[in-house]
């Protein structure tokens, strides 16, 4: 067979392409959220084959569940066994001595991938990234025709803050067991490791206290808008703990007070503040007003609240039965929680006299720390006397933040102009609130936490976290539409370092993410700043 002179150049054109498309990938041009500390590539690749097996070097249980979690992720789209054993393997994990961290390092050579750290959630982190680095086609439940192969090079990575925090509102909506432990599961891939769940507010009680048993009997029964409440059982919430747990997520569980209480007001009328009027007559406080018509001796329980107004509703907090209740929600709450925190709220209680406020807040620091665990409480608790190791998380005023730091004590940046998930991108945005700010993807991504507030440093900071406020959010596509991509950008805001942050770059590697969304069927808002 004859070929012609362009034949012969069109096929030695396409083989070289062939030959050579493997080795043109780079591990910087992976697309790996958040960016590592540092990547440096070489050339050739490693290719996932059907013999490929993973080999634990190490001895943990922890080691064994990371091992089994990379085998589960890689199994379904490559069509491979993957075996997991202490023998031998192409991909190995390596538990290595040393003061545990969550500093991880990996090794791609065209003989083997080695992830090593001295802790297993160090390895988890870096099992993260390395499914980042596969093709993106590794998301897929079913298996794909794809070469799986990786660059090779080195990746050392560590994070930039120890506490890198989601918060999901259950309480304005009830979310679901299910979409919570969804949830999770974006969170692990992103790198957190604190999921904070706001259990309570004006519109819902979602955790069963047996002690009190009303509060889910009546306070979980509704919501915003009306339509049926719910509330995790404490079987449900150990359940979320666990599941939790096994991504090194650790929970952080919240009783909103003194403020945000009338869903446990409208369940034990008790726990109402009355208003003692000169004649020695008794009312109770309605909604921010004292009501001159209920002029009874006990106060009347709160009417279950399902709009979205705040700062109405208050504790009393001169009453003995208040902080035997407090008491009792903090035991039961300790007694499911390993995590070291307790949120104690405190924000937004504007009918709660000043010298009550400050008196209750230390009170129940008290509480918790007789139970064994610290206090956040949102950037208000910093006007009282702070306990060594209550953390103030800023999320509104910056001379809350620096009365935290007088006191010597850490801050938790929540800057709602700029970590808030529920406000709305722009003002078309279907979902959300704006009160704070229209927060489009490169105002979460282009901040700095160390700058952000003056007088506030990296020092000051334990970490940061991202809220999702429920108001106007019933569902898991809801959650998803204003959670990503910006939670994206805040895992990267908490994990890398702002001198290795880029937005240009980070562009880039969002619209390789989102691809990675779109194969896991996850609604994302497709950001008019990114090029998907």
């Amino acid at each position: 067979m004859k070929y012609t002179l362009w034949t012969l150049a069109v096929l030695a054109v396409l083989s070289s392409s062939s030959c050579q498309s493997p080795d043109s990938n780079r591990l910087e041009d992976a697309g790996i959220i958040p960016i590592p500390s540092a990547i440096s590539s070489a050339s050739g690749v490693f290719e996932l084959g059907d013999d490929s097996s993973i080999q634990l070097m190490g001895t943990s249980e922890d080691l064994t569940r990371v091992g089994n979690y990379l085998a589960d992720k890689l199994r379904p789209a490559t069509g491979y066994d993957i075996p997991v054993s202490s023998g031998s393997g192409d991909l190995i994990l390596e538990l290595t001595d040393g003061e545990a961290s969550e500093k991880y390092s990996i090794e791609i050579t065209s003989e083997q991938v080695k992830i090593s750290s001295t802790s297993a959630a160090g390895l988890y982190y870096g099992m993260q990234t390395l499914i980042k680095a596969f093709p993106v086609e590794i998301e897929n439940t079913s298996k794909v025709d794809v070469d799986w192969v990786l660059a090779n090079g080195t990746i050392e990575d560590e994070p930039e803050f120890a506490y890198r925090g989601a918060m999901l509102d259950v309480a304005r909506h009830f979310i679901s067991m299910e979409d919570v432990k969804h949830y999770i599961d974006q969170m692990g891939s992103l790198k957190f490791n604190y999921l904070h769940l706001h259990l309570s507010d004006d519109q819902g009680w979602r955790i069963e206290i047996k002690s009190w048993p009303k509060l889910t009997e009546i306070g979980g029964k509704t919501e915003v808008g009306g339509t049926e409440g719910g509330f995790y059982t404490q079987e449900e919430y150990s359940e979320i703990v666990d599941y939790a747990a096994d991504r090194f997520i650790t929970v952080v569980p919240e009783i909103d007070m003194p403020g945000h209480t009338n869903a446990a007001l409208a369940a034990y009328a008790e726990l109402n503040p009355g208003v003692n009027l000169p004649d020695g007559d008794f009312a109770t406080m309605t909604e921010g007003k004292i009501d001159f018509d209920i002029l009874d001796k006990n106060p009347e329980p709160a009417e279950l609240y399902t709009g979205i107004e705040v700062g109405f509703s208050t504790f009393a907090t001169n009453k003995e039965i208040t902080y035997t209740f407090v008491e009792d929600v903090i035991r039961e709450l300790v007694e499911l929680t390993p995590g070291p925190y307790i949120h104690i709220g405190g924000d937004e209680s504007h009918v709660t006299e000043k010298d009550d406020y400050i008196y209750f807040v230390e009170r129940v620091q008290e509480i918790v720390t007789k139970y064994g665990k610290k206090s956040i409480g949102w950037d208000e608790v910093a006007t009282a006397k702070l306990l060594p190791g209550t953390v103030a998380q800023f999320w509104a005023l910056e001379e809350n933040a620096k009365l935290a730091k007088e006191q010597g004590n850490q801050i938790l940046m929540s800057p709602a102009k700029r970590a808030y998930l529920d406000m709305q991108y722009d003002s078309t945005s279907r979902l959300g609130l704006h009160w704070a700010a229209y927060i489009e993807l490169d105002d979460a991504y282009n901040w700095d936490p160390a700058t952000y507030a003056d007088g506030i440093n990296k020092s000051d900071i334990l970490g940061v976290e991202a809220p999702l406020w429920t108001e106007t959010i019933a569902s898991r596509a809801d959650i998803e539409y204003m959670a990503f991509p910006r939670l994206a950008a805040l895992a990267e805001v908490a994990w890398s370092t702002n001198e290795r942050r880029n937005w240009e770059d980070f562009q880039k590697r969002i619209a390789q993410q989102g691809k990675r969304w779109d194969i896991n069927g996850i609604g994302f808002y497709r950001s008019p700043k990114v090029n998907w």
